[in-house]
C-alpha cells in the first residue's frame, strides 16, 4: 500500500491535452493517483511538480529536490520529449539525468516508474527527421532503467502508441484516450488488480482519407501550432514560463473523482 505518489517532469506529466472540468489539465498522472488510490481503498497522497517545456537537465535541478524532500514511497519520471526538440540533443545525456533521478527515489526507497516515448513520425509526418533521435533516447532510456531499478513501460516499442486517434490537435501531447492508456500501462506495471495488457490493443483501422484532407489537417496544425511554437522558441521563450506546478503539495485523492 503506498502512501505518497509524486510525479516529476515536463507537459506530458503535467497533463497536456487531457482537459479536466475546471479549466484545467488532469493527465495520466492524476489518472494513475485514481488508480491507485481506489485499489487500495483511499489514503493516497498525491503530488504533481511537473512544469510544461522543462528540458531534463531543467527537471533535474529543479524538481528532484523537491520531490525527495517529500519522501515518496511512489514517483514517476518522465522527460526527453523537450530535448528531442532542441539542436543541441544528446540522447546518453538525457537518459544519464533520467537514471540519476530515478536512482535518488529508488535509493529512498519509492517504487519508480517511467516510459519511453512513441514514434513521432506517425502523429507528425514532419517530425521524420527526429525520429532517429528517439529511437536513440529510447534505447538510452531502456538502458539506463536497466541500471537503477525502476520499472519502465515500453511505449516506444508498441504501435498503437503512434496511432494518431491517441493524440491531440498539437501532436504533441496524448488526448484524453492516449493518457487513460498510459495510466492503464502504469497500473497494469505495478499490479493493480481490474488492470491488463488490454492498453496495448491496437485500434480498428482508420478510415482512409482523401488527399485533399490530408493536405488541409496539415495546412490547419502548421498554421495553429507549428508556426506558434517557431516563434515562441525563436525569441528565446518556453511554453513554461512564468508557470509553476499545478500539485506542489500532496493531497489526498479524492475517489469520487
Amino acid at each position: 500500500m503506498w502512501q505518497r505518489y509524486v510525479a516529476i517532469g515536463d507537459s506530458t506529466t503535467e497533463g497536456l491535452d487531457d482537459p479536466d472540468e475546471a479549466g484545467g489539465y488532469r493527465g495520466w498522472a492524476d489518472r494513475f493517483a485514481l488508480a491507485v488510490a481506489r485499489a487500495q481503498g483511499g489514503g493516497l497522497d498525491y503530488a504533481n511538480l511537473a512544469i510544461r517545456g522543462r528540458t531534463t537537465a531543467q527537471i533535474r535541478a529543479e524538481q528532484l529536490q523537491p520531490a525527495l524532500d517529500l519522501a515518496p514511497d511512489l514517483a514517476t519520471v518522465v522527460a526527453g520529449m523537450n530535448d528531442v526538440l532542441r539542436p543541441s540533443f544528446d540522447a546518453d545525456q538525457v537518459a544519464g539525468d533520467v537514471a540519476a533521478m530515478q536512482q535518488a527515489l529508488v535509493g529512498q526507497g519509492a517504487t519508480v516508474l517511467t516510459f519511453t516515448m512513441p514514434d513521432p513520425a506517425t502523429v507528425m509526418p514532419l517530425a521524420r527527421p527526429l525520429r532517429g533521435r528517439m529511437l536513440a533516447l529510447n534505447e538510452a532510456m531502456r538502458a539506463a532503467t536497466a541500471r537503477t531499478g525502476a520499472s519502465l513501460v515500453d511505449l516506444g516499442a508498441l504501435p498503437v502508441a503512434s496511432d494518431p486517434r491517441l493524440w491531440s490537435d498539437d501532436r504533441l501531447h496524448a488526448n484524453s484516450a492516449g493518457h487513460e492508456r498510459i495510466a492503464a500501462a502504469l497500473a497494469y506495471t505495478v499490479g493493480l488488480p481490474g488492470f491488463d495488457d488490454s492498453w496495448k490493443v491496437p485500434l480498428p483501422p482508420a478510415p482512409l482519407r482523401r488527399r485533399a484532407e490530408v493536405l488541409g489537417a496539415e495546412l490547419a496544425w502548421t498554421r495553429r501550432h507549428l508556426l506558434p511554437w517557431l516563434v515562441r522558441h525563436l525569441r528565446g521563450r518556453s511554453s513554461g514560463d512564468d508557470r509553476v506546478a499545478k500539485r506542489p503539495v500532496p493531497l489526498p485523492v479524492a475517489l469520487g473523482r
